[in-house]
């Protein structure tokens, strides 16, 4: 999808897939990551490194985090998510990535 607007919250998609060199990732994020405000600052971070995406609550204690942008950029997030200076703590990062299908606006959290 190509974005136009001030910012990403305010973005209106097109129809035209992603933007050329994208990827998608897709992080578990174990560990006591709920309830801390993780979710909050994950949607910050990825915002500053201009991924667009979600980070949402999983039944079992997990976060499930799905950004799309740069590989430098999704690669940014991922080295902060196993840094130890997020909230909370964070036991263990499980990633992988694919390509990007351009389904996001803005940055979600659930």
């Amino acid at each position: 999808m190509k974005w136009f607007g001030r910012s990403h919250d305010e973005a209106e998609a097109t129809d035209d897939g992603p933007e050329p060199g994208t990827v998608r990732m897709t992080a578990f994020v174990h560990g006591y990551v709920q309830g801390v405000g993780f979710r909050w600052y994950t949607r910050t971070r990825a915002m500053e490194l201009g991924l667009v995406g979600n980070a949402t609550n999983l039944a079992d204690g997990r976060v499930e985090v799905v950004v799309e942008g740069t590989q430098e950029a999704c690669d940014e997030l991922l080295a902060w998510l196993r840094d130890g200076k997020t909230p909370g703590s964070v036991d263990q990062v499980v990633a992988q990535f694919a390509e990007a299908r351009g389904t996001f606006r803005g940055f979600g959290v659930g």
